[in-house]
């Protein structure tokens, strides 16, 4: 892309690309526990007994800015449930599957949870490869969605043209901070810098080295742009949803709420220790005489003229409306599991032995919301593994079809589960009992070793037979002689009748 055509770019997306990034910087910092309650203290939790402001009056003293990680519990819930156990892919053949495994690697399962993560933050997540220059294979990372301007065929074509890619970094001559843009199409990247905001000083920025693939060397000076090698713009998209959306607008003024009746709790709680009391016709001059009389002699001394001048001591206390704050923070509570659709932790009773279909229940929500993010993370993994197939040259790889097989990770009832497949096995296949076992983690690995130690009881059983087993015809490598017969007891008997001997 030219740089004018570049600059008018970066200029006409400039107010909806800060509203994204000012919406997925919200919704980090109350994944990161920095909710509003903690601006004053730069997004710490505080605890402050002298912090309030004085205009509140005397009584209140305490100013406690504490947040609740709600968003976080919400979004790990979603993310663990969804990708802790990353989904099977089969594109039909061994080798092509153990190559885009090869690719995948160790690291798909952690990635694909960042992605979940970045996804429920910001509305979507982003994924990027590109081919190792030092080793040639291709790799992939998940890039913060902050830095991701995506340039889409059409409204309804959700195409992907190029990506715009923005980032700090420090120039190594100076020491000072500069931002690079890349801009990635079907063939290339491009790199650029700028110092300014508005962008007027863009320029190329030669930050590319070419190498030889044989002798390993430089082949010539620095370059600004590179090709990429991968025949389409190496960026994916893992969206949350339809419309990108992140999740904590659903449920963040309800977050905002309970911090504030919970702090404002904890505030009077805090200043419910503050007394002051307040003396009437005090028979004293200074207050520091009257706090030494008090604890010496548990006594005050008062100047009172007439029965009816009210002269003694009173006391300015705050009163709790406890019973009332509880119910809104416990009505809070759970109304932030229910627009979050998240597993409410007051459901989970401790010590109580919950059904299958009970359980199945609790997760119901999470499940909706898993099932929505589940069919566009397909969407996404599907074209992923196409990159792969075509970046290795297999062949019908826009073709293929591509099986994809998830499995969620929530809590079970193992009794029941084991109590079930018992009284199913004798009716079941081995493979289908393998699969359900709550003991057995690979179901394949299970069936191999049933098979050895089959394999070796056998082998066993025929070295070593049992001296006590009934004798039996039809036992392999019996004899029986011509002429004998098997008695009733196991044993050989003549026949009278060879021997001449008749009934008479």
């Amino acid at each position: 892309m030219e740089i004018g055509s570049l600059k008018q770019l970066l200029r006409n997306t400039a107010t909806t690309q800060l509203q994204f990034v000012e919406r997925a910087k919200r919704s980090e910092r109350y994944y990161s526990n920095q909710n509003d309650i903690t601006l004053r203290n730069d997004g710490e939790s505080k605890i402050n007994n002298n912090g309030a402001d004085k205009s509140k009056g005397a009584l209140r003293r305490a100013d406690y800015r504490v947040s609740s990680n709600f968003h976080q519990i919400l979004v790990d819930q979603k993310a663990d449930y969804l990708t802790s156990t990353p989904p099977s892919i089969d594109v039909g053949d061994k080798a092509t599957n153990d190559t885009v495994q090869e690719v995948l690697g160790d690291d798909f399962a952690a990635t694909l949870q960042e992605l979940c993560v970045d996804a429920s933050n910001a509305g979507i997540g982003w994924l990027h490869l590109w081919i190792d220059q030092d080793t040639s294979k291709l790799r992939y990372a998940a890039i913060p969605p902050e830095q991701i301007l995506p340039l889409y065929a059409g409204d309804t074509d959700r195409t992907l043209l190029g990506i715009c890619r923005r980032y700090a970094q420090i120039d190594p001559k100076t020491g000072k901070q500069f931002t690079c843009i890349e801009y990635w199409d079907d063939k290339t990247v491009t790199a650029y810098r700028t110092d300014r905001p508005n962008y007027e000083d863009l320029r190329e920025l030669k930050r590319f080295t070419l190498y030889d693939v044989s002798t390993g060397q430089e082949t010539g000076d620095p370059t600004s742009v590179l090709e990429h090698g991968l025949g389409e713009v190496p960026f994916i998209p893992f969206r949350n949803g339809k419309r990108e959306k992140p999740d904590l607008p659903k449920y963040k003024g309800l977050i905002d709420v309970y911090d504030q009746v919970y702090n404002g709790f904890a505030n009077d709680l805090a200043d419910v220790q503050q007394v002051i009391l307040v003396l009437t016709n005090y028979g004293g001059q200074e207050l520091h005489e009257f706090m030494d009389q008090l604890q010496k002699d548990k006594a005050i001394k008062i100047d009172s003229i007439d029965p009816q001048d009210k002269s003694g001591v009173s006391t300015l206390t705050i009163d709790i409306p406890v019973e009332a704050r509880q119910k809104l923070l416990d009505l809070t509570f759970d109304n932030i599991f229910v627009y979050g659709e998240g597993v409410n932790p007051k459901q989970l009773s401790t010590g109580t032995s919950l059904s299958g279909v009970a359980i199945k229940l609790l997760y119901g929500q999470l499940e909706l919301k898993a099932s929505t993010t589940e069919v566009w993370f397909r969407q996404a993994i599907a074209r992923l593994v196409r990159m792969i197939m075509r970046w290795a040259k297999v062949p019908d790889a826009d073709n293929r079809k591509i099986a994809q097989t998830w499995t969620r990770s929530l809590i079970s009832n193992d009794t029941e589960q084991a109590d079930i497949v018992a009284k199913l096995a004798e009716y079941t296949s081995k493979e289908s009992v393998a699969k359900n076992n709550p003991l057995v983690e690979d179901w394949q690995a299970e069936l191999k070793r049933q098979k050895k130690e089959a394999d070796e009881a056998a082998k066993t059983k025929a070295e070593h037979p049992d001296p006590f087993a009934p004798f039996t015809t039809d036992q392999p490598g019996s004899k029986n002689e011509p002429g004998a017969t098997v008695d009733d007891n196991g044993g050989k008997s003549p026949d009278k009748s060879q021997d001449g001997v008749g009934d008479e």
